[in-house]
């Protein structure tokens, strides 16, 4: 599962490809789930299941997310495609062909007590160049060197926690070192690179590139291609980066245009853009340029490798493997998406590391949000249903100020695009809500509710005015946060579908609005119930054992009262009798599912014998049971008439 710093790459390309839509240009946004990582393997020994099964597993569970969190992705595929397997054994048999390809003898960790080899990331020690005590065998995380499990420090085996042996093994090598001299001047040539990724890989090709290994003893991946390696896969990082392509040959094969696919990496107008975290950085421009230029058929190479610095939770390092941070499923059973989507970006790591805090995303939400984007446009357009019938006024003779906030619009339209078009997301959100923040202190200045009956026409400007405030942030506001430009639209009687250039184009007098409606609200809660509300999301989605499972107390509860909780999009409050005329409080995310209505009288299955716990202020004494899919939370009741507090066994 992705937490938050995971999806920030992800989150940033979507943004990219939704303005260049709006743009009008020819986007195509593609990736997918790695799936022959050796963390794979691991959770899969973990689980006692197979990488197959976890993964499809995984996988589909991912695919439902991203379009919960609105990402536009055109093809998420996966590295178990076979449109990808036939590309990725395809491509290693010609540069094997063209000479890029080597056998050599690798020391490789073997676990007597696991009675395998272990790929590099099963190997875990000190980094002998920081000294970080977590590196992996393949890569800090500390200092992102690539490394080799040989040279770690104090090693261990990832499973088990022994100590590996080292053993000579034959394995296939790609033979990096031939592709300095092309990598240094296509880096170094590299406009439009970030310093961090352009200096990162100048320094690693000056240090010296080495040869790195092509072929892995697993049974888990793509078989490798060369001959006298039937008995070896290829490592990840040499197929998964190669799945850009194959995403690209995928989809247009879906499409019925299997040729078009070339067009993005052949045809030298094509740009590439690509979104990472800053420890992948060698890995999309040294490795994957390093492939296509060894197969000698002039592929496009990356245009810009646009990395974010990482974003820590609460002062720590965010960590899948170290259950670090928020998941991207947890965020969702808390707060709407658009409201993590514009924190994430308002607070984009782009020069430095940044921290996820409560405090920030109360701020982010309540203030930003609530306060000045939301708190504007349901003034303006709430004066405009009030007073017009909910048609945009007549503008006449607008004065100094008017045009002013007209041209302010033009200027805020050129600056964010000015920002997108340079990967300055952060810059980009920021100017959008200062144009909203504008637009308060506009109707500030004018005060409208006065003029209307001093001054008529002056009031009907100003509503005029504020009205094409409100048309331009229901576009600028599509890349960023597209499910509240969504309803911005849906206000305005708009159609969906927009253009950039209608951010500076006029609503007509005359235009009928429909009723306005709040686009937010506000989150009353401190940083402390925030955090309680996410550990207890946490504990629900934990696993539990069949000892554990036995000691609770099912029972038969039935819902006496339900108030919605203020403040919150997804909670509810409610009573629950659990027998004898007994009531607990249960809160209970499903109120995007369920209303007050339909709950009220309702038998149900509750969990009665759980420590108490403070959600959003509140004391939660029980827990409901429910089912859930990737459409629907459905909560569990008894087919039959049954007592309430009738115990469930």
């Amino acid at each position: 599962m992705l937490h938050l710093g995971n999806l920030l790459p992800i989150l940033s390309a979507d943004v990219i490809a939704r303005y260049h839509r709006l743009k009008g240009d020819e986007v195509l946004f593609v990736s997918g789930s790695d799936v022959h990582g050796t963390p794979v393997e691991v959770e899969a020994v973990r689980q006692g299941v197979s990488p197959k099964e976890l993964t499809e597993r995984n996988h589909k569970l991912v695919v439902s997310l991203f379009g919960r969190w609105a990402i536009s992705f055109d093809n998420y595929t996966t590295t178990e495609s076979p449109v990808h397997k036939d590309f990725v054994t395809s491509l290693h048999s010609k540069i094997e062909k063209n000479g890029y390809v080597f056998t050599q003898e690798a020391e490789l960790a073997y676990c007597p007590r696991c009675e395998r080899f272990l790929p590099d990331r099963f190997v875990e020690g000190k980094c002998p160049y920081c000294g970080y005590e977590g590196a992996r065998g393949d890569q800090c995380e500390q200092c992102g060197r690539l490394l080799e499990p040989a040279k770690l420090v104090d090693v261990h085996c990832a499973i088990c926690g022994g100590q590996p042996i080292f053993r000579k093994v034959l394995h296939w090598y790609f033979d990096l070192p031939k592709f300095s001299e092309q990598l240094l001047e296509y880096i170094q040539n590299n406009k439009q690179l970030p310093d961090n990724a352009r200096n990162f890989s100048v320094n690693y090709i000056k240090e010296g590139l080495k040869p790195r290994p092509l072929t892995r003893d697993s049974e888990w991946g793509i078989p490798a291609p060369f001959k006298g390696a039937e008995d070896k896969t290829l490592y990840v990082w040499f197929e998964n980066v190669l799945g850009y392509v194959s995403a690209t040959v995928e989809y247009f094969k879906i499409h019925g245009d299997g040729e078009k696919w070339r067009d993005f990496w052949f045809d030298k107008d094509a740009k590439t853009l690509f979104f990472i975290g800053k420890d992948n950085i060698p890995f999309h421009t040294l490795i994957f340029p390093a492939l296509l230029l060894a197969t000698h058929e002039g592929y496009n190479l990356p245009w810009n490798v646009s990395t974010n610095e990482f974003l820590n939770f609460e002062g720590q390092k965010s960590s899948k493997s170290r259950k670090i941070g928020i998941w991207i499923d947890e965020a969702l059973e808390m707060f709407p998406a658009d409201y993590w989507r514009y924190t994430l970006i308002a607070n984009r790591p782009e020069t430095k590391d940044a921290d996820f805090t409560w405090r920030i995303f109360l701020e982010k939400v309540n203030s930003d949000l609530n306060d000045t984007l939301g708190n504007f446009v349901h003034r303006a357009l709430s004066f405009i249903s009030d007073h017009y019938e909910g048609k945009i006024p007549e503008p006449k003779d607008l004065d100094e100020l008017d045009e002013r906030i007209f041209d302010r619009i033009g200027k805020t339209c050129n600056k964010v695009e000015e920002d997108l078009e340079s990967f300055q997301l952060q810059a980009a959100v920021r100017e959008v809500i200062e144009l909203s923040r504008e637009g308060n202190k506009y109707l500030n200045e004018k005060k409208p509710w006065k003029t209307a009956k001093t001054n008529p026409q002056s009031t009907e400007n100003t509503l005029y005015v504020a009205g094409q405030i409100v048309k331009a942030l229901s576009v600028l506001l599509d890349p960023f946060i597209p499910f509240t430009a969504g309803k911005l639209k849906g206000c305005l009687n708009l159609p969906r579908e927009a253009k950039w250039k209608d951010a500076v184009q006029p609503l007509p007098a005359g235009h009928k609005i429909k009723e306005a409606e709040p686009l937010f609200h506000k989150i009353e809660a401190s940083e402390e119930e925030l955090q309680e509300m996410l550990e207890k999301v946490k504990s629900v989605q934990q696993k539990v054992s069949f000892d554990e499972f036995s000691k609770m107390d099912l029972r038969v509860g039935r819902i006496v009262k339900v108030e919605k909780v203020s403040g919150s999009a997804n909670l509810m409050k409610l009573s629950i009798d659990i027998g004898d005329n007994q009531l607990r409080t249960a809160v209970a995310g499903i109120a995007r599912y369920y209303s007050p209505k339909e709950l009220e009288g309702l038998h149900l299955a509750v969990v009665t014998n759980l420590e108490p716990r403070k959600i959003f202020g509140m004391q939660s004494e029980v827990m409901i049971l429910a089912a859930q899919d990737d459409k629907n939370v459905v909560v569990l009741q008894p087919h039959k008439a049954v007592k309430t507090g009738s115990k469930i066994s």
